[in-house]
């Protein structure tokens, strides 16, 4: 285990058992703690073959602090060398090792959400689908950032894709996460590809003004809706698919969301929070 030194949180890095290998965790929670704290999952983005732990400090700390959480970000196994399911199996073996280890540090396993950017998004809504389907958790609430959500990337125009750098390097990250053309339309890969969306958990997600991807996270809002799950999305201009993830606006309503989903109290903390980091 290593701590890492912050004046208000007390941060640590674990390794658990992953689905294929061992997997980092990194876990951020409030150094006062007067009640049990919520729990929240992060996962990091990277379009399933890259990103790190340490990307994912500055939203962490702030869920942390804000939500009065302990947020554990989690370093699941990357693609091509691990390929689906590794990081969605990694991030239920993740979600199990919060539930044992829960009592121990004070946080209530009954107030769990997970959350995520990007293909974290991606993997944050499949592991609730999968919570959801083998019973062994609950989770309250999911916060989507520029979520990864259509694998067959049929949901973006045919002028947007040529038009729009990069969307050549996520079709070829998605093949070396979905190296099999079935992979592609599964519940656990492919969530706008999903029917069986009824009681997933409350949903936040949040796009992206001028990211061509803004149409299929806004669509899986829609039929997250459909299925009655509540649901909240929103567009953000003056940011980026990149850093939605840090952008304070965004931070500032995922923050409230799980608040009120996870049943926390206002923190005064928030503005603080967010301009520190």
């Amino acid at each position: 285990m290593s701590t890492i030194s912050h004046p208000d949180l007390l941060i640590e890095e674990v390794r658990i058992n992953g689905h294929s290998q061992p997997i980092a965790v990194r876990s951020f929670r409030p150094r006062a703690q007067k009640r049990p704290l919520a729990i929240i999952l992060y996962f990091h983005g990277g379009r399933f073959t890259a990103g790190t732990l340490d990307e994912t400090n500055a939203v962490c700390k702030v869920l942390a602090l804000h939500v009065r959480a302990w947020v554990v970000s989690v370093g699941y196994s990357l693609a091509p060398a691990f390929p689906f399911p590794n990081a969605v199996e990694d991030a239920h073996r993740a979600l199990l090792w919060v539930r044992s280890e829960a009592n121990g540090i004070r946080a209530d396993k009954r107030y769990m959400a997970v959350a995520g950017h990007d293909a974290g998004g991606n993997i944050a809504t499949c592991v609730a689908a999968i919570a959801r389907d083998r019973g062994d958790a609950s989770i309250r609430a999911q916060v989507l950032l520029a979520p990864l959500l259509d694998p067959s990337m049929t949901r973006i125009g045919h002028k947007t894709v040529h038009a729009t750098p990069g969307i050549d390097g996520l079709a070829a990250s998605y093949r070396a996460y979905l190296p099999t053309f079935t992979q592609r339309f599964h519940p656990y890969a492919a969530p706008l590809e999903s029917r069986r969306l009824a009681h997933l958990p409350a949903a936040f997600i949040a796009s992206v003004e001028h990211d061509p991807l803004h149409i299929e996270a806004e669509r899986y809002a829609a039929s997250l809706i459909a299925a009655g799950v509540p649901t909240e999305c929103a567009r953000y201009a003056n940011t980026t698919h990149a850093e939605i993830a840090t952008h304070t606006p965004a931070l500032l309503a995922a923050s409230e969301f799980l608040q009120r989903h996870l049943a926390v109290q206002q923190s005064s903390m928030l503005a603080r929070a967010v301009d520190d980091y």
